[in-house]
């Protein structure tokens, strides 16, 4: 597996400032383009062709959260992270109401496709608004959690080094904390995408 922190030169650890992370990767990537090497031998132009793949690949995990925090527990315990399906309790109601304003526009998206005449198509604009609005809170409430957790993260972040190897008793409570944010963040991105989803559809 390639370790995308050692390849940007970023230390392994679970946050990083992204607009210096930015920098070490255009620096990085300037000197690997393929463009810089296009007057050398197939196998020089191949090799930095992968380089530069490389290199993008890494600053596309490494600048995202979740994908940051799944590269970096899988190079800790030599394993992804296990798959889990089940909603916390805590976000259960958060969860619930999601789903249901996404249910309402469904419903109404597919309304608003089965008419035809532009005078009752005017007269559905009020209730678009307000399927906005509510869908608009709810992603509120998805971007405000996810302060917080990325708050968390960088509580998280401050005390890496303090912890020890990965066999001691704070480190592996730390990981394990650090995969529970992993999902979280998954659950999060992903409410994010159908909301935002349906605010564009009812744009239309």
């Amino acid at each position: 597996m390639t370790d995308y922190f050692a390849l940007l030169k970023e230390p392994r650890r679970p946050w990083g400032d992204p607009d210096a992370l930015k920098q070490k990767f255009l620096a990085l990537s300037a000197e690997s383009h393929p463009d810089r090497v296009h007057a050398a031998s197939e196998a020089e132009r191949r090799a930095a062709q992968q380089c530069y793949t490389d290199l993008n690949a890494a600053y596309n995990c490494l600048r995202d959260p979740k994908e940051r925090l799944r590269h970096l527990l899988e190079l800790e315990r030599g394993a992804r992270p296990r798959q889990v399906e089940n909603i916390p309790p805590d976000l259960m109601n958060l969860f619930l109401k999601i789903s249901e304003v996404c249910g309402q526009a469904d419903k109404y998206l597919a309304e608003r496709a089965s008419v035809t005449s532009p005078l009752l198509k005017v007269g559905m604009f009020e209730r678009s608004q307000q399927l906005t609005d509510e869908l608009r809170a709810r992603q509120t409430q998805v971007n405000s959690q996810c302060d917080q957790l990325m708050s968390e993260l960088k509580v998280l972040d401050a005390g890496w080094e303090a912890n020890g190897n990965s066999e001691s008793p704070s480190r592996t409570a730390r990981l394990q904390r650090l995969e529970e944010l992993y999902r979280l963040f998954g659950y999060f991105a992903r409410w994010r995408g159908q909301l935002q989803e349906r605010i564009v559809q009812l744009s239309f």
